[in-house]
């Protein structure tokens, strides 16, 4: 019993000396500075709460039982005690005037008014924000907390790039290398109902995988079996039981994709949400009005200002265009896109590697691309790609082709172009992987017209890319992107197939096929199936008989057949069937040298 009185009081000592740890840490972070000010009072709050906590642990705990039994510990114990419970956590006369001039900015960009730039210079030097790179902490820390749903921050963090824009002129080496535009693409890209739940078909917020194995989210999944369905809404399946396994690796690419595409993740789609949604709505304003007003000032600054200036503008936009649709937009409203074209012309390499990350950003919106091109910009995008001072701005030019010629006009005018796919086959033949991988899905984006097919074969890309897929210093992802071109290439009637089989590419094809078995080298063998069944059927028997003559690719076929997809199952099944059927007919020439498509069972 004894025990019990002492290690109680103890546990809850324990617990509040953490809760008091993890506050102390909220209250240092040099990049919460803002944040923190802004949350003074609940701040104070929480610290008294804590201290309340450890003054009723320590009134409960026996001082003489754990061993204090000297008057003068004793005596230390209740004066300790004491000062506990007389504690003022009230903020400082300065941290009210500090937030109070915060407020006072958020409510001018309400109004669409330029706070008092005095008054903004005062706070930031109270905070102790000093240079570009602090205030960089303090966006990059409120962006997470938006992430995170919450609506005060979207108003701070509109302030903040205000400052950062606006009140530091400089930006210092480390918070340059902050940010990188790095172009992220699959060509196998990723479907966007893959990650919207089966019975909702909305974008999943918490995916779990329940017993048959399919994915959906929490809350629908709990109402249906709520609702006696103990079946899978998808496949009809009996649930054998109704345990929800969370799909964290799903979740993670849901992250991903929101963030890529400018949305907030998790979304709160709850009842509750909608009674802050006024307060959020003010929120958005505040952050919306402030961005609007950036977007004015750094134009302005890419039309009038030193060639420093237009390249730190041009950085600033980078930054801001990267993960939100709606920041594009203010850019555009603004006139920038024209200035960060002129920019391009730039005998700065910084200003040019700028400039042309920025409008790699401008160019992931539907309204900004017709803007880009009716401005000269392909002209002057693809003279980035074939000269470009630095290696990252002919890489962001690659990528920026690349979601120009998503529209389908815009895919002939820049076949049209007599350097532009010349350019990416050198930028794959030059470049590092990054820049490689965008030249590669602008290109596997442009043979969606049939026109540039010949084009891209002029181009000598073909042997090129053969070459690389037998390199040993290739990376798995890269040979898969080069062969998901190769089957493109071979799987129209553009005498691809022909000019890839002159290239000498089967003996690469059937090696990698043959290889050692392994999950990063999957994908890059189904493209080789699809490969070499396009082959197939556009080159006929030249090609069937070196495949059949090959005793180790059957079994490949048939390994990779039990561990593939329905999908490219079908297609080993019918490579198999081909070269079943040539070796049962292997006596006879009467074989046509080109394959008729009726021949052959065709899933693509």
């Amino acid at each position: 019993m004894m025990g019990k009185l002492v290690i109680l009081p103890l546990l809850a000592l324990h617990v509040a000396l953490q809760k008091l740890e993890f506050l102390l840490q909220d209250c240092t972070r040099q990049d919460a500075r803002v944040w923190m000010l802004m949350k003074s009072k609940s701040v104070g709050r929480h610290f008294r709460a804590v201290f309340e906590a450890v003054a009723a642990s320590l009134d409960d705990l026996p001082l003489d039982v754990v061993g204090a039994c000297d008057d003068e510990v004793k005596e230390l114990g209740l004066f300790l005690i004491q000062k506990v419970k007389e504690a003022h956590f009230e903020a400082q006369r300065e941290d009210v005037w500090a937030s109070n001039l915060v407020k006072s900015a958020l409510y001018r960009f309400e109004g669409r008014v330029i706070p008092d730039p005095s008054e903004l210079r005062w706070v930031l030097d109270y905070l102790g924000i000093k240079n570009w790179a602090e205030c960089n902490d303090q966006v990059k820390f409120l962006e997470e907390e938006i992430r995170f749903g919450s609506g005060p921050a979207a108003r701070l963090m509109g302030l903040m790039v205000y400052c950062r824009c606006v009140f530091f002129d400089h930006i210092n080496f480390d918070a340059r290398r902050v940010e990188s535009t790095k172009f992220e693409y699959n060509i196998d890209c990723l479907n966007p109902d893959d990650l919207k739940c089966p019975i909702s078909l909305e974008i999943m917020e918490d995916p779990v995988t329940i017993s048959t194995g399919q994915t959906y989210d929490r809350v629908n999944i709990v109402k249906w079996f709520k609702a006696s369905n103990p079946v899978c809404p998808k496949t009809g399946q009996r649930v054998q039981n109704l345990d929800l396994v969370p799909n964290l690796a799903l979740k993670e690419v849901i992250k991903k994709y929101c963030l890529a595409n400018g949305e907030t993740f998790p979304f709160h789609k709850d009842k509750g949400a909608s009674k802050k949604s006024s307060a959020n709505d003010v929120a958005i304003l505040a952050m919306e009005e402030a961005t609007k007003m950036v977007a004015d000032f750094l134009s302005l600054k890419l039309a009038m200002g030193t060639i420093g200036e237009k390249s730190k503008a041009a950085y600033e936009i980078r930054l801001l265009t990267k993960r939100s649709a709606f920041n594009r937009v203010c850019f555009m409203e603004s006139g920038a896109i024209s200035y960060l074209l002129n920019l391009l012309l730039s005998k700065d390499s910084t200003a040019q590697e700028n400039s042309m990350g920025a409008l790699l950003n401008l160019s992931k919106h539907p309204e900004i691309k017709p803007v880009i091109v009716n401005d000269r910009g392909l002209i002057l995008v693809v003279r980035v790609l074939k000269n470009g001072i630095k290696m990252e701005a002919r890489q962001h030019a690659a990528a920026t082709l690349f979601y120009l010629s998503s529209v389908e006009e815009y895919r002939g005018l820049i076949g049209n172009n007599p350097d532009a796919i010349p350019s990416l086959v050198e930028l794959i033949r030059n470049g590092g992987d990054q820049g490689r991988k965008n030249a590669l899905v602008s290109i596997f984006s442009l043979l969606m017209l049939p026109s540039n097919h010949y084009k891209v074969l002029e181009a000598k890309l073909v042997p090129l890319l053969v070459s690389l897929v037998g390199s040993m210093e290739i990376s798995d992802d890269l040979i898969v992107d080069f062969l998901a071109v190769l089957t493109s290439l071979a799987e129209k009637p553009h005498g691809g197939a022909r000019a890839i089989f002159r290239a000498k590419a089967l003996d690469a094809v059937i090696r990698l096929m043959c290889s050692p078995y392994s999950d990063s080298s999957k994908l890059g063998k189904e493209n080789c199936v699809s490969l070499l069944l396009a082959m197939c059927i556009n080159c006929g028997r030249e090609v069937v008989e070196i495949l059949v003559m090959n005793t180790s690719l059957m079994g490949a076929l048939y390994s990779l057949y039990a561990g593939g997809t329905s999908r490219i199952s079908k297609k080993i099944s019918s490579l198999i069937s081909i070269l079943h059927e040539f070796s049962e007919r292997s006596s006879s020439r009467s074989m046509p040298r080109a394959l008729s498509h009726e021949n052959f069972i065709h899933v693509w």
